[in-house]
Formats: structure tokens, sequence, C-alpha cells
């Protein structure tokens, strides 16, 4: 069964191609869930096969994530924040309590940013505070960009490495998955003790 939707997806990519992977990415970082899991490990093993450049899709993948992070980031940015101001006392985020996420996203939105690229289900909902909040705009595409191309490398990667051992690809993303929550939880702990650390000398 693993073989049957590894080998459709490959040939769902083939036939799309870098546009096909470009808008999947913008899909999957805005609202609409299309796991990124399935989208850039066929694309890399199609870079193996000689059939893409391995470069290309993973740009195509990394700035599809962008555009999809910034669809997200207007939308939040334009319509959420006068609605939460208007209507939040009522779902229990009063005035007072936005504005202190506010705050924290703004001091602390580079690492969340960043982080939230990597952990699944997040990185589709990380840039909706970031456009609350009204993040610098060169921040968040900063750190969108290094959070969405490291995960898309590893996915490509994957695939390429991986090559004819189809089956394997789908166990080494979910392998991947659990390393880069690891290293999320230890990039948090080490981002919370220098925070501390500051704090106390301040």
């Amino acid at each position: 069964m693993i073989h049957t939707l590894v080998t459709w997806l490959v040939d769902t990519i083939g036939a799309m191609g870098y546009p096909g992977i470009f808008l999947l990415m913008v899909m999957e970082s805005s609202i609409i869930p299309v796991p990124s899991e399935l989208v850039m490990p066929p694309a890399g093993y199609l870079a193996y096969l000689g059939k893409m450049n391995l470069s290309v899709a993973i740009l195509c993948g990394t700035f599809g994530s962008l555009i999809g992070a910034y669809i997200n980031y207007y939308v939040s940015h334009y319509l959420g924040r006068p609605l939460i101001l208007k209507y939040g006392k009522y779902v229990l985020i009063p005035p007072d309590k936005f504005e202190r996420v506010e705050r924290f996203f703004l001091q602390h939105g580079e690492i969340s940013t960043f982080i939230g690229r990597l952990l699944p289900v997040i990185r589709h909902l990380i840039s909706i505070p970031a456009g609350v909040a009204g993040m610098n705009h060169f921040k968040f595409t900063l750190y969108t960009l290094l959070g969405a191309g490291l995960w898309c490398t590893i996915l490509t990667l994957i695939g390429y490495v991986i090559g004819e051992n189809q089956q394997l690809i789908m166990l080494y993303s979910h392998k991947a998955l659990l390393w880069v929550v690891l290293f999320s939880t230890a990039l948090i702990a080490v981002y919370v003790r220098r925070q501390r650390t500051r704090n106390s000398k301040v």
C-alpha cells in the first residue's frame, strides 16, 4: 500500500513539475493541510532519477512555503487583529491579554517563527500570530525561509538519498520529523536559558 502511495505521489509530482511543488507547498504553508512529507520526498526521488534538479526543487518548496505563510500573515493581520480587539472579550481574550500575547510574539517572534516552520500542525498556524502582531517583514521572511528551507531540504534529501527504495521514503520522513522535534525542543531549552540569564543580569 505504501509503495502504491509513493508511486502515485512520484507520478503526480512528476506530472505537475516545479510549479506543482511550488503550489502544493503554498497550500501546505497556508490553511490547506497538504503534508510536506507527501510533496518534497517524491521531488527528491525524481531528482535522483535525473528528472528534476535537486536545488530547484528545494527552492520551489521553500518559496512556496514563504508565499503560503504570507497569505496567513496578511489575512490575520488585516482581519484577525480587529476582530480580536472587538470581539475577543467574548471568547476570553480581553484587550489586555491580547496585548500581552502580542508583546510576547514581538519579542520572541524570530525563534517562534523558525521553530514553528519545523513542527507539524504548528507550521500551518505560526504565521497567524505573526500577522496579528505585525511582525517585522524582514525578520518574518528571513526566519520563515530558514525554517522552511531546512525542512524542505531534509525531506527532499530523504527522497534523493533513498532512491529506488521507495517504500522507505515515508518511514524515514517520519523519523526525520522525530529528530526535528527533538532538535526544536533542545533549541527552545537553550533559548529559554539564555533569556533567563540575560534577564537576571538586567
